[in-house]
């Protein structure tokens, strides 16, 4: 299957909350992760993540689809064709 290079967003409502979990998934797909930046945004009550991703399209919607379940957790994607 193709690889495809993209960039994923995600924006975390409530870190105290899911941390542990959006980290575990984080983990679990770390093969496919070339680099991660977290930004705590403090005066809003948010945590910014911005990943940068190289795998198949199933793997990369894998991971945005369990990190999309998590409550307070919405993530967006861009993928090369």
């Amino acid at each position: 299957m193709e690889r495809r290079i993209g960039v994923i967003g995600i924006v975390v409502e409530n870190r105290k909350d899911v941390a542990e979990k959006l980290n575990k998934i984080l983990s679990d797909y770390g093969d496919i992760i070339v680099g991660r930046m977290g930004i705590p945004y403090k005066e809003r009550g948010l945590c910014v993540i911005s990943l940068i991703v190289d795998g198949t399209t199933d793997d990369i919607g894998a991971l945005t689809g369990k990190l999309g379940a998590l409550s307070g957790v919405k993530v967006k994607s861009a993928l090369t064709k």
